[in-house]
């Protein structure tokens, strides 16, 4: 659903993605894919995206076109990849790309090293601010806590690949 809108967070669309992670992504490669004028209307001030112009519903709204969405989120994985393969010291899998894309690179880079030091470390008390918003990740139906490697091998799984990451980071 192209359309797509959580009632947790800001993100929308097709790829569910975050105010400022959207800006962020357009700024960075909105030129090259023919939003120029996108690009050119955000700024980066004290580590937020704003937007100038009266242009902000309009670039925000892309994220509901599924062609520019699709690129963005492209985007978006090729520029964690590189970040993620410093912090783990392995080729990035699939799943490792959508945590970036879920929690964004530093809470990728945060679940990715706390999982390789302790597997069995409550997710939700690394990551209270997305447990609250993603209930269904991150806790059992009984209420109880989902583990790192269980939140990650639950990705790899809905995904088709990733889990010998989960795997390794139990063994």
């Amino acid at each position: 659903n192209a359309n797509a809108r959580s009632g947790t967070s800001s993100a929308s669309g097709l790829y569910q993605f975050l105010d400022q992670s959207w800006l962020a992504v357009v700024k960075q490669h909105g030129t090259e894919h023919g939003l120029g004028w996108a690009a050119d209307s955000i700024q980066k001030s004290g580590g937020r995206y704003t937007v100038a112009g009266g242009n902000r519903e309009a670039i925000l709204g892309l994220r509901n076109n599924p062609e520019v969405s699709a690129l963005m989120a492209a985007e978006h994985a090729s520029d964690n990849k590189g970040a993620i393969e410093a912090v783990t010291g392995r080729e990035a899998t699939g799943t490792d790309l959508y945590m970036a894309h879920f929690l964004g690179i530093g809470g990728a880079r945060t679940f990715l090293s706390a999982m390789q030091s302790n597997p069995d470390r409550s997710a939700a008390a690394v990551f209270p601010t997305a447990a609250r918003a993603n209930r269904s990740v991150f806790f059992e139906r009984d209420g109880s806590a989902r583990s790192l490697s269980e939140v990650y091998k639950r990705f790899a799984d809905k995904l088709g690949n990733g889990s010998d990451a989960a795997a390794t980071a139990k063994a």
